[in-house]
């Protein structure tokens, strides 16, 4: 197995020296898949994570689902979420549960502690339980369980990567990746998850946020809409497409992968950090939209991660998180 050739995106510095280098890759490719930039090995094969939602999420829209379960634009959100687990997220799960005549126990992600709590520096409560309904992924998994009472599927198959609803997925995954070959995974919530080449990750947000099919703009509306659904209180989708106003798509996966689609621009781009580091995805997503020349406000609020400090516990400046590449202005 060829190992990516990723370079450093981004350091961290302790005493004016470099501690920390992070490496990745960056792919900035328009609605076709064409590269208009790269950084490292763009066209390395990466797993999805939970930037893949969008597109487990398409075949329940283009089977009429919406309609069909009577499903908001929120519900939408919620199935290409990575929530926090907050009550609002809880509540809107719960109703699309009630719906398609499901229950929390048909749900097969998981229980984890919201990540509300770990975003915001909050300790949980003393003593309290979670369960299915509180997982960052329920919404998607809601969405599964739709589709397949849609067709009369088996419920408790839903996960089997060969079960209809799981190899609908993957055929949608395979033709926004082209003739490229797509591996295979099994996701922090059991779910079948796909590798791709970045930029065909880059080229799948490019046509998110520009596709004018009526499926590609009802994922688009529920995103843009609702970021606060599809991410929660202080995440970074949630900043990024309040900062995008409507024109940006954003979708984080997990262990450093960042994808975002410019419907203005007609660009989708990917970046992945090769260590999963969350805060050095942050400092190489904000700065690549800089030099993109998509960030003009340096004292908007994501300007604060271009090049953030780092301080000790009592509050001292140490060091910074700096990025370490350039890409080409586009045209």
């Amino acid at each position: 197995m060829n190992a990516p050739a990723h370079v450093p995106l981004v350091v961290t510095t302790r005493g004016g020296l470099v501690e920390c280098v992070h490496y990745g890759s960056i792919a900035v490719v328009d609605t076709n898949g064409a590269l208009i930039a790269g950084v490292g090995d763009p066209t390395s094969v990466n797993f999805t994570r939970s930037a893949l939602k969008p597109l487990q999420a398409l075949p329940f829209v283009e089977a009429g689902g919406m309609s069909r379960f009577g499903f908001t634009s929120q519900e939408l959100a919620l199935m290409c979420a990575s929530h926090g687990g907050e009550q609002v997220h809880v509540d809107i799960v719960t109703r699309m549960l009630q719906k398609i005549g499901a229950r929390e126990a048909d749900l097969q992600c998981g229980c984890q502690t919201p990540s509300y709590y770990l975003a915001t520096d909050t300790p949980p409560p003393v003593g309290a339980r979670w369960n299915q309904l509180n997982h960052n992924c329920s919404g998607k998994h809601s969405g599964f369980l739709a589709y397949c009472r849609m067709f009369g599927h088996p419920l408790k198959s839903y996960l089997d990567p060969d079960s209809p609803l799981q190899t609908r997925i993957r055929n949608v995954v395979q033709g926004l990746a082209g003739n490229d070959p797509i591996g295979m995974g099994i996701d922090g919530c059991s779910a079948p998850n796909f590798a791709m080449p970045l930029s065909r990750l880059a080229r799948a947000f490019a046509r998110i946020a520009t596709d004018a099919t009526p499926e590609m703009a009802a994922l688009r509306f529920a995103m843009t809409r609702h970021p606060d659904l599809v991410s929660g209180t202080a995440r970074t989708d949630l900043a990024l497409m309040q900062a995008g106003n409507g024109d940006w798509v954003s979708k984080i996966g997990a262990d450093g992968v960042q994808a975002l689609g410019v419907k203005s621009r007609g660009i989708g781009f990917a970046v992945r950090i090769a260590d999963g580091n969350k805060r050095a995805l942050q400092v190489a997503t904000v700065n690549l939209l800089k030099q993109l020349g998509l960030l003009t406000d340096e004292k908007a609020p994501l300007a604060r991660n271009l090049r953030p400090t780092v301080r000790n516990f009592r509050g001292t400046v140490v060091g910074s998180v700096e990025a370490q590449f350039g890409v080409p202005r586009l045209r």
